[in-house]
């Protein structure tokens, strides 16, 4: 019989999230189905600025994509919960949840990205891209 695996902390967890780079692209794609059609061109502001956060990660880049991801996801929190529903009912619509997930989404990734950009070390970082280049045949 197999021995299950230790429960994970809230500190590895927020540290799992922060340096994941599905984080910033799962929030890019909720904001696009949001304000795409009809474009409004504030909030798909912050989509390219997520992709390359999700890039910069994927490079090696792990604390400073943790700081983008959490400055735009915390902007994009602030503008997106500005609006409010016109209706009580417009909170549960198919678009209302979304949102809110895209707002919930945001928060997480300001606790974890920010817990991740606070904490890191960056010469430890700077070894590890050293020591693992990418892109290099």
């Amino acid at each position: 019989m197999t021995t299950p695996e230790p429960p994970r902390s809230a500190r590895s967890s927020l540290e799992a999230w922060g340096n994941s780079p599905f984080a910033p692209v799962g929030l890019a794609t909720l904001i696009t189905s949001l304000h795409f059609r009809p474009l409004q061109v504030r909030p798909m502001l912050f989509v390219p600025v997520l992709l390359f956060s999700s890039y910069a990660n994927l490079q090696g880049f792990k604390i400073d994509s943790a700081g983008i991801t959490a400055a735009a996801s915390g902007t994009y929190a602030l503008v997106a919960m500005r609006r409010r529903p016109s209706t009580f009912l417009g909170y549960f619509s198919a678009r209302g949840l979304v949102r809110g997930v895209a707002v919930g989404i945001s928060l997480a990734n300001v606790a974890a990205a920010g817990w991740v950009y606070a904490t890191g070390d960056r010469k430890e970082e700077k070894e590890q891209r050293r020591d693992n280049p990418r892109w290099v045949e």
